[in-house]
């Protein structure tokens, strides 16, 4: 006897033992399953561009369009307040009239009302393109539409509105300056000390120009640095406040 897997009764050829597989699992729904995936779906569907309508340049995006709005408050009514309830239900004793009959020819009088009906107005539309694209005249811009309104070439109400409000303001204004001069509380800066204030201005920042050009091009300390901070703050201080005597011709004063 020997324990190793060689033996020589190997050699001996042997049957081929076929094994049997049972049959594949068939759902009895598979059917109906494949039916119902059938139905929701379409070939190429997500290919090409979508096909969706064209927006009508009538009915473009306004503002707050697209923001969700509550519907409007009613007032709260019952519905059996009198007024909705629906009609009584007939009595046993009550009896639909019968025999009645009309003498109208309806035939007839169709006939006649087709006959003497208006005729439609055919539709005003344009034709912009070689292919047939239509659309509607009245919105195609070729129609002279709003020169025809009674306010065409006016100016706008809100506008007339906004010049009676500047109007009002600066009469205000004026009244107000009118009554602090009366009392002497405040006085006009004749042209001639404009004049000297601005050249006293243009001078202080000349002085303060060349102090700046003869700052070191290295500013190694903190001193360099802040001297150089406070001359280029001054000189910005200065200018503004001469743009400000350029710009306002009159000037008031008011007295302490």
């Amino acid at each position: 006897m020997s324990n190793s897997s060689e033996s020589i009764y190997n050699l001996i050829p042997r049957e081929e033992v076929k094994t049997e597989k049972p049959p594949r699992y068939m759902s009895k729904f598979r059917e109906q399953v494949n039916q119902e995936k059938e139905l929701n779906r379409a070939k190429s569907k997500t290919m090409g561009p979508a096909k969706v309508d064209v927006p009508s340049p009538e009915k473009y995006l306004l503002k707050h369009s697209k923001e969700p709005r509550l519907p409007e408050r009613k007032l709260f009514a019952y519905k059996d307040n009198g007024k909705e309830k629906k009609p009584q239900v007939p009595k046993k004793t009550d009896k639909p009239l019968m025999g009645i009959h009309t003498q109208k020819n309806f035939i007839k009088n169709n006939a006649m009302e087709t006959i003497t009906a208006a005729p439609k107005k055919p539709q005003a539309i344009s034709v912009d393109t070689e292919n047939g694209d239509k659309q509607l005249l009245e919105s195609s811009g070729l129609v002279p539409k709003y020169v025809k309104k009674k306010d065409y070439g006016q100016a706008p109400e809100y506008l007339q509105q906004r010049r009676d409000e500047v109007r009002r303001a600066q009469q205000a204004y004026d009244d107000y300056i009118r009554e602090r001069l009366r009392e002497g509380a405040m006085k006009q800066v004749s042209e001639e000390e404009r004049q000297a204030v601005l050249q006293g201005l243009k001078m202080n920042w000349e002085e303060l120009h060349r102090q700046y050009q003869g700052l070191s091009v290295v500013t190694d300390t903190v001193l360099k640095k802040q001297r150089k901070e406070r001359l280029e703050r001054e000189m910005k201080q200065l200018e503004k406040d001469m743009e400000l005597v350029e710009k306002n011709k009159i000037i008031y004063v008011a007295k302490s």
